[in-house]
């Protein structure tokens, strides 16, 4: 495997609906969809929520090795809550994803050896996976690419200082940044500006601070930042084609699987940083995390290949 996901594969409740996703999983989904072996390493509940999760890993094509099922603890599930508001999201405790062991997870990596590991925040919230994650960090040399991904309720400070310790390229947006900078760099400007060379110099510092090779800062409809340990700095503005929003939701999942996408395939930063920024804008124009249809990707694929 290339790239190898730990975390969370959940079912997001809506009711009257059930939808597959969980960060690391929608990463996940596209990034086999495009033809990078994947490695997903999650566990699910014996339930039909299970199910549903196995029946993505089967239409991604994806190998079910790094797959657990759990006969105690039920698939991960996220409760929906509508509103003329916009949604609410119930993250519950004790679900499968927080119990995933760590001999099972490190046999799944025997044979070749990935040259990315992915991980989160939000799997990290149990003692169980968490050290089933430290096992895995110890057992390769891989790139980590940490999505922090941080979810209210769902993480501590402590926590996230540990993820630090552990990255090679940290990849947050706007918020996520915000909080870093009052953990980490008080002196940092309030307001997160892209072209705001204090913000750049606070980033700079916390990759010091971290030992980072990278800092990734996703900034919605205006595009992503890169800064990397050398002081290089890619901006890369918003879209060149307009996107009907529909809704953001799986964006920064879609922007990291084309990153990592262009990272094994040893694309130009530049072009990675342009084509990861395009087709997270372009998911923002479909319902859900991950395309319904697969054929979605071919024209991306025909794209980059020209």
């Amino acid at each position: 495997m290339d790239v190898v996901m730990f975390g969370e594969a959940l079912v997001d409740d809506f009711g009257d609906e059930q939808v597959v996703g969980g960060a690391p999983f929608n990463a996940a989904r596209n990034l086999a969809a495009l033809g990078t072996p994947t490695l997903m390493i999650t566990r699910i509940g014996e339930d039909e929520n299970g199910g549903r999760v196995r029946t993505e890993f089967e239409r991604y094509g994806m190998p079910q090795s790094g797959l657990q099922v759990d006969s105690q603890w039920p698939t991960g599930r996220v409760v929906v809550e509508r509103s003329m508001r916009g949604h609410r999201f119930h993250i519950l405790p004790e679900q499968a994803y927080d119990h995933i062991a760590s001999a099972p997870a490190v046999a799944a990596l025997a044979g070749a050896p990935p040259r990315v590991l992915y991980f989160g925040t939000l799997a990290q919230r149990d003692l169980r996976s968490r050290s089933a994650l430290l096992d895995l960090l110890a057992a390769t040399a891989a790139t980590r690419y940490l999505d922090l991904n941080l979810r209210e309720g769902q993480y501590t400070e402590r926590s996230v200082f540990e993820s630090l310790r552990h990255a090679d390229i940290l990849k947050v947006n706007e918020e996520e940044l915000a909080a870093l900078f009052a953990w980490y760099a008080p002196d940092a400007p309030p307001v997160v500006r892209a072209d705001d060379t204090r913000v750049q110099q606070a980033c700079s510092g916390l990759i010091t601070q971290f030992s980072l090779r990278a800092l990734i800062v996703t900034l919605g409809p205006r595009g992503a930042m890169y800064i990397d340990a050398d002081g290089r700095v890619i901006r890369e503005h918003g879209n060149e084609e307009p996107y009907k929003l529909v809704d953001t939701v799986g964006a920064g999942d879609a922007f990291s699987a084309v990153f990592l996408h262009g990272h094994v395939q040893g694309w130009e930063l530049a072009l990675t940083m342009a084509r990861a920024n395009a087709f997270a804008g372009a998911v923002c124009g479909l319902s859900g995390a991950v395309p319904p249809d697969l054929s979605f990707y071919e024209q991306w694929l025909q794209r980059w290949q020209a």
